[in-house]
């Protein structure tokens, strides 16, 4: 008689149970051989080019979501992909300013594009960003202190563009109402 090591009690044949040995190694069996099968269908349209088969899209709707980005990015390049972001997850949402809300939020060197003493160089990207501003979905806020610190006052950034205090305190006070972050 083999002992349990779970009791130090004589491991016997259950009266009654329908579990046996033989019945625990079967059902063993049965389940890797379900998991194999499994394996295989799933794996069925995998070729060596893609060994994981092909992704799955899905079809979404989004609608009345609050993002606030946390942005500071060194090119011009860099920021056009925020601006084009920031639009695009409007327009996923609707564009609808009472249901959604996109606020970019400024505080390193991309302050630079947004001065109006370097619009001659930045109009591209800096009519790009206006643009995005005139469905009232998506806002621009910048850091006063960060707008200081590279120069500029209030007075010398483009005029769709809002100066807030501290772009710290900024982020945290819209998460506090709701909004998600991203970076």
């Amino acid at each position: 008689m083999r002992m349990s090591p779970f009791n130090a009690a004589p491991d016997r044949k259950r009266v009654g149970s329908g579990t046996t040995r033989h019945g625990r190694a079967g059902f063993r069996m049965l389940a890797s051989l379900a998991l194999a099968v499994a394996l295989l269908l799933g794996l069925a349209a995998a070729t060596p080019e893609a060994p994981w088969g092909h992704a799955q899209a899905v079809k979404q709707t989004y609608a009345k979501q609050k993002v606030v980005y946390d942005v500071t990015v060194g090119s011009d390049s860099a920021m056009r992909s925020v601006v084009s972001r920031a639009m695009l997850l409007a327009d996923l949402n609707g564009s609808d300013p009472f249901d959604s809300k996109v606020v970019i939020v400024l505080h390193g060197n991309e302050i630079l594009f947004f001065a109006i003493r370097n619009y001659a160089k930045y109009h591209e990207l800096m009519q790009r960003a206006q643009s995005a501003t005139q469905s009232g979905v998506i806002e621009f806020r910048m850091c006063r202190l960060a707008a200081e610190s590279h120069g500029f006052e209030p007075e010398a950034i483009h005029g769709f563009v809002t100066l807030v205090p501290m772009a710290d305190a900024e982020i945290v006070r819209l998460q506090q109402e709701g909004y998600a972050y991203m970076r």
